[in-house]
């Protein structure tokens, strides 16, 4: 008797301790900037210390300090010495198709943009984070012009990545599942699949949803992680690491970009 529970004694911690050092994939958070006080030293500590990757993105559009190609090669040379990381070209606007060349978008591991700046059907330009740059005029009209700008530019602009996904001006993000009806989830999900677009996890504005990611998943969409953080102040990738658990995502659920050589 005493074998027999020395034995299942032996076999439980075992089972414990593989459980408890089984080793979960490493996170990679590819929408970090240099902003606030973050430097470039900071980013690579901070990567570092919470054992988490980074691509740092550099905003580039009209009315950036990056908008044209001639200041693409001495942005990217800053990042010389510092191969840990991924570097990203955040494309701004509808407009930045046509101000930045192929040849410079490729000097770039990838490119992502999302829907937050868009010319409504009068015209008015939308900064939609802005709230005095948001035009509504009705609310479910701008929810279905937005999810049919944000599939025309799945479906036309060259990226990799749709980031700040799902993301609603502050007038309606309180009511994110009236707006985010599972109609347009799979209309954008479905653009994002056919065109091999890559779904950002946002840790900074939680979103998308649960019920999003969950869908995306079943679809076969790949997911990155990412915060878009405003300064230094930002951590630990834990609305990620949320979604992770609760959608059953694997390190196969998620796309990765190859560095190109800046040396």
């Amino acid at each position: 008797m005493k074998r027999y529970l020395l034995g299942a004694l032996t076999l439980a911690t075992v089972l414990v301790l593989s459980c408890s050092t089984k080793e979960e994939f490493r996170i990679t958070d590819l929408h970090v900037h240099l902003k606030g006080k973050l430097t470039i030293e900071d980013a690579a500590a901070k990567s570092l210390a919470e054992n988490i990757d980074y691509g740092i993105a550099v905003n580039c559009g009209v009315g950036f300090p990056v908008h044209n190609d001639n200041q693409i090669d001495s942005v990217l040379a800053t990042f010389k010495g510092y191969p840990q990381f991924y570097v990203a070209m955040q494309a701004e606007g509808r407009e930045w198709v046509n101000t930045f060349s192929k040849e410079s978008r490729d000097k770039f591991d990838y490119v992502f943009t999302d829907c937050m700046t868009f010319t409504d059907e009068k015209g008015r330009r939308n900064r939609i984070w802005l709230k005095d740059e948001t035009w509504i005029d009705d609310e479910e009209q701008f929810m279905d012009y937005m999810v049919n700008t944000l599939v025309k530019i799945l479906n036309t602009e060259p990226i990799n990545i749709y980031v700040n996904s799902t993301y609603l001006p502050e007038q309606m993000a309180g009511r994110y599942d009236q707006f985010w009806t599972p109609e347009r989830m799979d209309k954008v999900i479905q653009a994002a699949k056919n065109n091999n677009i890559a779904i950002e996890i946002n840790n900074r504005f939680k979103i998308p949803s649960e019920t999003f990611i969950k869908r995306a998943k079943k679809a076969g969409v790949k997911f990155t992680v990412g915060t878009n953080n405003a300064d230094e102040n930002f951590s630990g990738a834990a609305y990620a690491l949320e979604m992770i658990k609760k959608c059953g995502l694997k390190e196969s659920d998620f796309w990765l970009p190859v560095k190109k050589n800046r040396d």
